[in-house]
C-alpha cells in the first residue's frame, strides 16, 4: 500500500533473496555514522519486519558467523577484500558474501548513502549473494534551493506553504523536517539553502542572533544526515539592516561589517555551507549600484567566509529587466555570457558561479547556456528547476529527467565529430581543476510544501528524487531513473511499470501542446501556468517571440543578435543553421517564415498545428492509461492523480486551441487535415 508521505521509502514488507544477519557491528564514529546505523536497523524493520541488533565495536564482530559491517573503508578492508576500487569522498562500497554483508564509506556521508543504497537495491530486488558494487558521487555538491519566504508562502510553490516559516518566524515540525532530511539523503543530497534567494522583509532578519538561533534548529537535524545549510542573503543588508549608508562591496565598513556578521552566524552555524546571493538581477541590490563588478561583490563576501571555510554561491541570473520591445538589438539570451565571461578568473577560490541551465530562465526547451564550457577559471555549478514553474505547476505531468537527460549530453564545446573530443556536460562535471571547465555539481530549485504527499502531485514526486539520482550519477538515463522511482513508490507490478510509461509519455506532450521549437514565454503572465500567447511579448522583462503574418522566431545569428557566437565555433555554426539546427530549438535561434519546410517535409505552421493536436491527444492518451491502474492503487492516491489529470487534459486543450487559433488568425492558412480550429 502506497503511503504518499514516505515518498520512495515506503513501507513494504518484501521478499529478500539473501538473509539478513540479525546482528550489525558498526564502527564507532559521529553523529552521521550514528545514523548510518539507525537508517539500516530502521530500514530492515521496514522491508523485512525485524531490527538487527547494534553492536558498537566492529573488530568484535569478526569471528561472528552471520553479521552485518557497517564503517569507514579502512576498517571494513581489513575485514572482507573488495574487487572494485577504493570509493572517493562520499562514495562507497557494498558486498555481500555467503554469511555477511559489508557497507563502507570513503567518509561519513559515505557510509550512510552506502546504507541508503543497499536499502533501496534491496527493495528493489537486486541484492544476491556475491554482490559487490562501488559507487562515489559524480557531483561534489548537490543542492537544494529553497525560495520559502518567511511568512509561510513559497515563491513558485504548488504543495502547499513552507516546510520551515509560517508569519514571519521560524515554524516547523521536527519529525518533518528530520524525515525530509532523510528523503534527500537517500536520494544523494548533501546541501539545502533554506530560504528564498529573494531575499525581502523579515527574511533579512535571518542572520541576526534572534533568529540564527532558530537556524542552529534546523541546521543539526540536517547535519545528523550529511546535509549543511546555506543561508540565502540580501546584497544590501549593511544598510537595510546594518544601517550603514551604503553597501559598497569596496567600503572598509561594509566590508569590515560582513566580517562581524560572519563571524556571528558561524557562532551559532559552524557548518554553514555559506551565503547564496541573488544581486542585481530583477530588483535586488547588488554592486553595480556602486559602479562595481560581480567580481568586486562576491569576493567581498567570500573574503567574510573564508576563514570559516565557508563559500558564496553567486547566481548568473542577470539580465536588464526594464528592457523596451521596440529594441530588437538587446537580447536576454546574451545577457548572462556578457556579465561573467569577461570576469572569469577574476573571482576568489571560495566563488562558486550558480548558472540557469539555459540562458532564459526554466524554459520548457531552450539550449544549454554557453557560459558551461567557457569559463575556464572560475568555479561554477548548474542550476536546474524541480518546481514546475514554466512545466505544469505539478498540476500537469512533467518528468524533468527526461529533459535533463538531454542537457547532459550536450556538448559544449564541440570540436568535429570524434567520440574522443566530446565536451558533454556529464562529462565535465565534477570536482574542481583549476584551467578545466569542470561543473562542480548541480543546484535546483525544490518542489515541496506542506502538503502531505510532499509535491502536491504524487507523481511530481519522481522529479524530486530523479534530480537527487542524476546529482549524483549524470550519466543516469530518464528512464532508468523513471524505473527505480515508480518501483520504490509502488512495488514491483504492474502498476509500476504503467506509471514509468506515463512519466516517459508525459515531458514530450507537455511540450507538444505548450511550446515546442524553442518559443519561449507563451505563458500566462504572473502565474505562468496556461496559455497566454503574448502575454509577455510588449513586456519590460524581455521575453518576446515577435509572431506576425509572415514569421516567428528571433534571429540570434550572427547576422541578427550574435547569441550564437558565444558558442564554441562547431555550435555556433550548426546552430547558426537553420538546416542543422535541431528542430526542438529551431524557433530559439531563428526566425522563420510559416512556410518554412522542416525535416519531414512539412511547412513550420503544418508543424506547429500537428504538434498541439498531437499532444493534446497524448494528454488524453495518459488519463486513460491511469484510468486503468483503478483497482490496483489506494483510492486516495488514485482519486488525487485523476483530478490532476483531468485538469491536465483541460489545460492541453486551452493550449491546443489557443495556439492553433492564433496562427490561423495571424496567416489564414488552415490545417492541412481539416481538423477544428477555432475561428
Amino acid at each position: 500500500m502506497l503511503n504518499e508521505y514516505d515518498l520512495w521509502m515506503q513501507k513494504r514488507k518484501i521478499t529478500a533473496a539473501i538473509n539478513i544477519p540479525e546482528i550489525v557491528f558498526a564502527q564507532d564514529g559521529g553523529e552521521i555514522t550514528n545514523q548510518a546505523v539507525m537508517e539500516f536497523t530502521n530500514g530492515i524493520q521496514r522491508l523485512l519486519g525485524f531490527s538487527p541488533k547494534e553492536r558498537i565495536n566492529i573488530n568484535s564482530g569478526q569471528t561472528e558467523r552471520q553479521a552485518v559491517f557497517l564503517g569507514l573503508f579502512p576498517e571494513i578492508k581489513k575485514l572482507v577484500s573488495f574487487s572494485c576500487m577504493e570509493p572517493g569522498a562520499e562514495g562507497f562500497v557494498i558486498k555481500v558474501t555467503e554469511t555477511n554483508i559489508y557497507i563502507a564509506g570513503h567518509d561519513e556521508r559515505g557510509l550512510l548513502y552506502g546504507v541508503f543504497r543497499f536499502l533501496s537495491l534491496l527493495s528493489l530486488g537486486q541484492i544476491s549473494y556475491g554482490f559487490e558494487l562501488g559507487d562515489t558521487p559524480v557531483s561534489p555538491l548537490r543542492i537544494i534551493n529553497h525560495w520559502d519566504n518567511f511568512d509561510g508562502t513559497i515563491e513558485r510553490g504548488y504543495a502547499g506553504n513552507s516546510l520551515f516559516y509560517k508569519d514571519g518566524h521560524f515554524d516547523f515540525e521536527i519529525q518533518r523536517i528530520e524525515d525530509y532530511a532523510r528523503f534527500l539523503a537517500s536520494a544523494g543530497i548533501n546541501r539545502v539553502s533554506i530560504n528564498n534567494v529573494n531575499v525581502r522583509a523579515n527574511a533579512k532578519l535571518l542572520i541576526t542572533e534572534e533568529y540564527l538561533k532558530e537556524a542552529t534548529v534546523l541546521a543539526a537535524v540536517f547535519r545528523r544526515f550529511g546535509i549543511r545549510i546555506f543561508i540565502s542573503i540580501n546584497f544590501g543588508a549593511p544598510y537595510s539592516l546594518g544601517k550603514l549608508p551604503s553597501a559598497d562591496p569596496l567600503d572598509p565598513a561594509v566590508i569590515m561589517w560582513w566580517k562581524n556578521r560572519a563571524a556571528l552566524i558561524f557562532k551559532y552555524i559552524p557548518d554553514l555551507a555559506g551565503f547564496l546571493v541573488k544581486a542585481d538581477s530583477e530588483g535586488e541590490p547588488g554592486p553595480f549600484q556602486y559602479n562595481r563588478t560581480h567580481a568586486d561583490g562576491a569576493n567581498m563576501l567570500a573574503e567574510a567566509l573564508e576563514p570559516f571555510g565557508g563559500v558564496v554561491i553567486w547566481r548568473c541570473f542577470v539580465y536588464n529587466c526594464q528592457q523596451d520591445w521596440r529594441d530588437k538589438n538587446f537580447d536576454r539570451a546574451c545577457a548572462a555570457y556578457n556579465n561573467f565571461k569577461p570576469l572569469d578568473g577574476k573571482f576568489n577560490k571560495n566563488v562558486i558561479l550558480q548558472i540557469k541551465f539555459g540562458p532564459y530562465d526554466f524554459q520548457v526547451r531552450e539550449p544549454v547556456s554557453p557560459l558551461f564550457g567557457a569559463l575556464k577559471n572560475t568555479r561554477h555549478i548548474m542550476e536546474l528547476q524541480i518546481t514546475q514553474e514554466y512545466t505544469g505547476h505539478q498540476i500537469d505531468l512533467c518528468y524533468l529527467p527526461w529533459v535533463w537527460e538531454d542537457i547532459m549530453n550536450f556538448d559544449v564545446i564541440k570540436t568535429g565529430n570524434d567520440e574522443k573530443n566530446r565536451y558533454r556536460v556529464r562529462d565535465l562535471i565534477g570536482p574542481n581543476k583549476e584551467g578545466t571547465a569542470n561543473i562542480e555539481g548541480l543546484a535546483a530549485v525544490v518542489n515541496v510544501g506542506l502538503d502531505r504527499n510532499w509535491t502536491g502531485h504524487t507523481l511530481a514526486q519522481a522529479n524530486l528524487y530523479g534530480y537527487g539520482r542524476l546529482a549524483w550519477n549524470p550519466s543516469l538515463t530518464a528512464k532508468e531513473i523513471a524505473g527505480e522511482w515508480s518501483a520504490l513508490s509502488f512495488g514491483a507490478s504492474q502498476a509500476a511499470q504503467k506509471i514509468e510509461e506515463i512519466l516517459l509519455k508525459s515531458y514530450p506532450a507537455y511540450e507538444k501542446y505548450t511550446s515546442p521549437f524553442g518559443i519561449c514565454f507563451m505563458v500566462t503572465p504572473g502565474s505562468h501556468y496556461g496559455p497566454g500567447i503574448e502575454g509577455y511579448e510588449f513586456s519590460r522583462w524581455g521575453t518576446y517571440h515577435r509572431a506576425d503574418l509572415h514569421a516567428i522566431g528571433i534571429d540570434r545569428t550572427a547576422k541578427g543578435t550574435g547569441f550564437t557566437e558565444q558558442f564554441s565555433a562547431d555550435n555556433a555554426g550548426i546552430f547558426s543553421d537553420p538546416s542543422t539546427c535541431p528542430q526542438n530549438l529551431i524557433l530559439f535561434f531563428h526566425r522563420l517564415h510559416y512556410d518554412f519546410i522542416m525535416k519531414n517535409g512539412q511547412t513550420l505552421l503544418q508543424n506547429i498545428y500537428d504538434t498541439h493536436f498531437e499532444g493534446y491527444d497524448e494528454a488524453a492518451q495518459m488519463l486513460e492509461l491511469w484510468k486503468t491502474l483503478k483497482d490496483s492503487l489506494e483510492s486516495d492516491v488514485y482519486k488525487s492523480v485523476l483530478s490532476r489529470f483531468e485538469r491536465q487534459l483541460a489545460n492541453a486543450r486551452e493550449w491546443k486551441d489557443q495556439i492553433n487559433t492564433y496562427f490561423w488568425r495571424k496567416t489564414g492558412i488552415s490545417d492541412a487535415k481539416g481538423r477544428k480550429i477555432y475561428e
